[in-house]
């Protein structure tokens, strides 16, 4: 079949061609769609599933983390088998676990097969982030791959959105497992919709590590981990002892990857000025928005004095009018440098978190909304054209490692940020919200910086 990247600009795409290219999209934002609302959806009904299978909460905890450890363990080596193979094996590979793993999550019955399934269910979705960027730029021209990754924004940023009340209406009406039963029929929908409509790659020539994957695979584990105890305020040994297994395996695998044509740790593509650029900015913006997401609901509750339902409405604005601006910013971003678009847009989100920390000690509802969709603008703004920017910069042979790349920034990134909320809460105490929110405005300010500096990037 041939590649609609060799197409030129105004190419005539047969009708059945375009019905296929359609179809895979579909199946491409239909799984997008599921892992973050998987995401969502899981962490609210944490306190009902924890009561529901009479574990304790701090146990309960691994219901999250071992979804999170799984995905950010297998990212670049998913991402790696991607460029070998080829995304769409690797994309039906995931999806197919899945949806099996979510099965599995409705049917446990204990907190340890329930978190068993849960890393199984992150094995899925890490296979389908680690390439889902990389089949939209293969569907996608490139004059046109804007849009697409503006789509694949938009879904995300719905999802993210409309995850939590999605979880709430469920669980009014039926127990938690039905939260994960329903992923199968939509999994297999999906699946449906890929397999014939998919577009296949040629498999490369370079072989597949399965060492440096395990080497990976640990790295960020680790890293991740100790994140995540730094962000629950855990013993010093906690963050410490896999910060520093981290640190060895990360040296250990640049060893093992010296020279290697398409190396799992994609140091080749970050020589590239515009994507090491488009890294430094995405993970500038995705530490804003984990200090954001995790500070604010303190923020309200806690410093404003809002009830849960209030903060629950006022936690809106942002996502949804990020999923408003990330189609327009992805249209743009097929007109306009990457660099100037996505410096606007987070030097916005940086005034927008700037202008919540200084909030008055009793503002009105109004104020309150309009600072969060000056964020949700500046974030949606910058999303799609920094996606473009990554993906353009690398050679369609590398489209995997750098499919890979955008998940582990936005992942590493979240959790920077929550496990500097928690630091912020630690040194001042009532006033930690603030601090974090004055902190992710110094971040989105950096990365307006980094984003503008591609402009004098060739």
């Amino acid at each position: 079949m041939p590649n609609p990247l060799d197409a030129p600009a105004d190419a005539t795409v047969a009708p059945t061609l375009a019905r296929r290219d359609q179809r895979a999209l579909v199946a491409i934002l239909l799984a997008v769609a599921l892992a973050t609302l998987d995401t969502a959806i899981a962490n609210t009904a944490l306190p009902v599933i924890a009561r529901d299978l009479h574990a304790r909460p701090a146990a309960s905890i691994w219901i999250v983390n071992a979804y999170q450890l799984a995905v950010v363990a297998t990212l670049l080596p998913f991402a790696a088998l991607g460029d070998r193979y080829g995304a769409r094996r690797v994309y039906l590979g995931g999806l197919a676990i899945f949806t099996l793993a979510s099965l599995a999550c409705a049917l446990a019955g204990t907190l340890p097969m329930l978190a068993a399934a849960r890393a199984l269910q992150g094995l899925g979705a890490g296979a389908l982030m680690s390439v889902n960027i990389a089949l939209i730029r293969a569907i996608y021209p490139p004059e046109r791959l804007g849009r697409g990754v503006g789509l694949n924004a938009l879904v995300v940023g719905v999802a993210f959105a409309v995850g939590p009340s999605i979880a709430s209406l469920v669980l009014a009406v039926a127990a938690w497992p039905w939260l994960f039963a329903i992923n199968v029929p939509l999994g297999m929908l999906a699946f449906a919709f890929a397999r014939p409509a998919l577009p296949h790659s040629a498999r490369r020539g370079h072989g597949f590590d399965a060492l440096a994957a395990a080497l990976t695979a640990v790295t960020f584990a680790t890293l991740v981990f100790a994140l995540s105890a730094a962000a629950q305020r855990q013993a010093p040994a906690l963050v410490l002892v896999p910060l520093t297994v981290a640190a060895l395996v990360w040296t250990l695998l640049l060893r093992r990857q010296a020279g290697h044509p398409a190396p799992m740790l994609p140091v080749d593509l970050l020589r590239r000025p515009m994507f090491a650029l488009s890294t430094v900015t995405a993970l500038g913006s995705f530490a804003t928005q984990g200090l954001a997401f995790v500070s604010l609901p303190f923020y309200f509750e806690e410093v404003l004095h809002r009830s849960p339902v209030d903060t629950g409405f006022l936690m809106t604005p942002w996502p949804a009018i990020v999923a408003l601006a990330a189609p327009f910013a992805g249209r743009l971003s097929d007109r306009y440098p990457p660099g100037l678009l996505g410096g606007i847009g987070l030097a916005l989100l940086s005034a927008g978190m700037a202008s919540l920390a200084l909030l008055p000690p009793d503002p009105g509802v109004t104020g309150i909304v309009l600072r969060m969709a000056l964020c949700g603008a500046g974030f949606g703004f910058f999303q799609s054209p920094n996606l473009k920017a990554l993906m353009a910069s690398a050679p369609p042979e590398r489209s995997g490692g750098a499919s890979g790349v955008i998940a582990m920034a936005r992942l590493i990134g979240q959790t920077s940020g929550a496990a500097l909320v928690a630091l912020c809460f630690g040194l001042a105490g009532a006033q930690g919200p603030t601090w974090a929110l004055a902190l992710g405005a110094g971040f989105a300010a950096i990365a307006a910086v980094a984003s503008s500096a591609r402009l004098w990037t060739a």
